[in-house]
C-alpha cells in the first residue's frame, strides 16, 4: 500500500448525502490525534475502539479497511 489509510479515506470527505464513510472520514480529518501516516490495521484500530467517538464507528473503519487492502 503507497499511501496511508488516513490519505485512502480523504476522498469520502465532503459529499453532498452523507454516509457512514462520509461522516467518519470527516471526523477523522477534524481529529488531530489520528495517526495519518499509519497504514497498521491494530495500531487503527486500537485507536478508534480506545477514542469511543461515535462518528468513528468500528463498522465503518472495518469496512473502510477492506477496501483498503484491496488496493
Amino acid at each position: 500500500m503507497e499511501r496511508s489509510f488516513y490519505q485512502f479515506a480523504l476522498k469520502y470527505r465532503g459529499k453532498l448525502v452523507e454516509d457512514d464513510f462520509s461522516r467518519f472520514a470527516d471526523a477523522m480529518f477534524l481529529d488531530h490525534s489520528f495517526p495519518r501516516s499509519s497504514d497498521n490495521f491494530e495500531l487503527l484500530s486500537r485507536y478508534i475502539e480506545e477514542k469511543a467517538h461515535p462518528v468513528l464507528k468500528a463498522s465503518a473503519f472495518d469496512a473502510m479497511w477492506e477496501e483498503y487492502e484491496g488496493l
